[in-house]
């Protein structure tokens, strides 16, 4: 869709180059949702193309993903043998309701920033304990986890003049094993429930998503028994957190959580 009412575009290329920020202005990276619907309360775009991020590095305990790494370069990074996550990273992608054209533009970054329950970026980032660097317009940055960057649905922590600049995952996180789960109303629908678990510590983390407005996670220092997992989710997720909207009910999104918190359990060790 042409944002007609769009009359610059700036493209810097460099933190220092970014201009001051005003009302109207947007950031550009993929730009699949800003092209998807009009903006009329645009004026100016500030296209992060030429800053040139990295989409992925690696170094000796973090994987960095840019704000600008596409779904595509995500998807497919070359993941070392001892990485026994990485299959959750595949099926992240794959529970976007998108087609492969989108994985190409869309970016992880972007995801974050819509902060819809339903984004699988946030899934992913949140279940594997990553923590964003955000960019002040003031020259200072702040780095906090994603469960605490995201506040709610499309709602998070930025504030204008804000950029998602990486998101940081521990190798740590990448070197479990995890099990997911993911529910929607039709075949290939939006995300009603996404789940991801993995053993840490010898314990159970597992977060919730796409069923909530927003990441709930779980940290159990040991294997929980069901009647424990059943009692923490109904104890720690009131009724009012799970979402609403044409792709299922609280209700529904409440029964499939804790069945597909269950699942996991089980899968990654359980006992009754």
């Amino acid at each position: 869709m042409d944002l007609n009412t769009v009359t610059s575009v700036a493209r810097p290329q460099s933190r220092e180059q970014l201009p001051k920020w005003t009302a109207g202005d947007a950031w550009l990276a993929g730009g699949t949702w800003l092209f998807s619907e009009p903006q009329a309360h645009l004026a100016r775009l500030i296209d992060l193309t030429d800053l040139n991020w990295p989409a992925l590095t690696i170094t000796d305990s973090h994987l960095q993903i840019g704000a600008t790494c596409t779904v595509a370069q995500l998807d497919a990074l070359a993941c070392p043998p001892d990485w026994i996550a990485a299959p959750v990273i595949n099926q992240c992608c794959r529970a976007f309701l998108a087609s492969f054209k989108i994985w190409k533009t869309a970016t992880v970054g972007g995801n974050l920033c819509m902060s819809l329950p339903a984004g699988p970026m946030i899934s992913l980032t949140s279940a594997l304990e990553g923590s964003c660097t955000i960019w002040h317009a003031d020259g200072g940055e702040t780095r906090l986890s994603v469960t605490e960057f995201i506040l709610g649905s499309q709602s998070n922590t930025l504030v204008p003049g804000d950029l998602l600049r990486s998101i940081d995952i521990p190798l740590a996180a990448l070197k479990r094993r995890s099990a997911f789960r993911q529910i929607s109303l039709t075949p290939v629908g939006r995300s009603a429930a996404l789940l991801i678990g993995s053993i840490r510590n010898d314990g159970l983390l597992l977060t919730v998503t796409g069923s909530t407005v927003r990441p709930i996670q779980f940290a159990f220092a040991a294997m929980p028994t069901e009647a424990e997992l059943h009692e923490a989710i109904l104890h720690d997720i009131p009724d009012g957190l799970y979402h609403t909207d044409v792709h299922g009910k609280p209700a529904w999104r409440k029964h499939m959580t804790l069945r597909l918190a269950e699942e996991i359990r089980a899968e990654l060790g359980g006992t009754p």
